[in-house]
């Protein structure tokens, strides 16, 4: 019988949860760690809702893992019998002509996705919420759903601690390092633990945590507001989830409650978070100009005096794809960074290419062209800002 390998995961998080959860479910001795706990807001997952979208604005090599995605999604509300996604449906709207808004629609029927293309007319008739500017279109994606974040963190590190991982919250780590003769040092202000592989899922703190990166994650400061609607039918015909691309680039989802509407912005508004430690959490009335301009044009019918503010952080690369694979030169520490805005709903497919990746050293699934070392890139014609907290 051969000895299970022994991975640790930095970082408990979007990514870390689902990565401790499969791991221990494939039979690995899983040691996590956190600088809080699972579920905790001062990173991107906070704000008790994010998008899972099927029907996606960027690279359409995304579209296989968002299949793996959703089936995991279902397999993990199955064994932890908690609801974590509610399948609304989500809409994308934007300029016809955008490549955005073609790219999408190419890759959606090219792939088979179950949606429907809504005209401004349509639109008008099904979702009266929502306002479509001339020379503007509507996709609705079927497979979309809004997702419980902290729930869903909560759940995937709970089910892996039922599996045997052991979780180290509250505990910092300083540095992961290969050790000599094979193997990671994870270092901690309790001591060093020696693993065969480690996954650094660290969200904004990977810069501090792996200076070595090829690429630099742009840390930024997300401001979410939330506001209640004016009319009693706001919630109606199931209330999806919605993107909104160029021009507008903004995003809404539905609170979970039924109450108010989430809403944020794209990576252009987003402010520079030089320490993650120490985060602006306070956001000032003034940075609501923007949210306001959107109001009268595309959702008159939500108070534009919010209930709530908040801020958060997320990580940005200059493509706007994650860096995902081996740390270039190190085949025991595996990095999952940099998800601009968007990772939160390929979580679980993460996790299993996660563990592919600590365990066998390769995956079947396709995420060459997110490889740390590059290339990385998609062309400034197909790339947008994938929002969707």
């Amino acid at each position: 019988m051969s000895i299970p390998k022994r991975v640790a995961v930095i970082g408990a998080g979007s990514m870390g949860s689902q990565a401790m959860w499969r791991l221990a479910a494939r039979g690995a001795e899983v040691i996590g760690y956190d600088r809080y706990a699972p579920g905790h807001d001062r990173g991107a997952a906070g704000g008790e809702s994010r998008i899972f979208r099927a029907a996606h604005l960027g690279e359409p090599g995304y579209i296989p893992l968002l299949r793996l995605a959703d089936g995991l999604w279902e397999q993990l509300q199955a064994e932890t019998g908690r609801s974590l996604r509610r399948r609304s449906g989500s809409l994308v709207m934007g300029e016809a002509a955008s490549p955005a808004m073609r790219l999408l629609l190419s890759t959606s029927a090219a792939q088979g996705l179950d949606h429907e293309v809504l005209d401004r007319e349509e639109l008008a008739r099904r979702y009266p919420q929502h306002r479509l500017p001339d020379g503007h279109t509507a996709v609705l994606d079927r497979l979309g759903a809004v997702i419980r974040p902290e729930a869903s963190i909560q759940a995937a590190a709970a089910r892996a601690e039922q599996s045997g991982a052991r979780l180290h919250r509250y505990t910092t780590v300083r540095e992961v390092v290969p050790a000599t003769g094979g193997g990671v040092q994870i270092v901690t202000d309790q001591g060093t633990d020696h693993v065969d592989a480690a996954v650094v899922t660290v969200g904004p703190w990977i810069n501090t945590l792996l200076p070595d990166l090829p690429q630099t994650v742009d840390v930024r400061r997300v401001v979410c507001s939330w506001h209640l609607p004016t009319r009693h039918d706001w919630f109606a015909a199931g209330a999806p989830a919605f993107v909104r691309s160029t021009p507008h680039d903004c995003f809404g989802i539905p609170s979970p409650d039924g109450i108010s509407v989430k809403l944020g912005l794209s990576y252009a508004y987003h402010l520079p978070v030089p320490d993650p430690d120490r985060l602006n959490r306070t956001v000032h009335p003034e940075e609501l100009g923007t949210f306001r301009e959107l109001f009268g044009e595309l959702m008159p019918d939500l108070n534009p005096d919010p209930i709530r503010m908040s801020a958060y952080m997320e990580g940005y690369t200059k493509s706007g794809n994650p860096l995902v694979g081996h740390l270039p030169g190190e085949d025991d520490i595996i990095v999952m960074a940099g998800f601009s805005g968007s990772g939160f709903k390929l979580s679980p497919a993460m996790g299993e290419i996660a563990a592919d990746l600590a365990l066998d050293g390769t995956t079947e699934y396709p995420v060459d062209f997110l490889a740390p070392a590059g290339p990385n890139a998609v062309s400034p014609a197909t790339s947008s800002p994938e929002v969707g907290k």
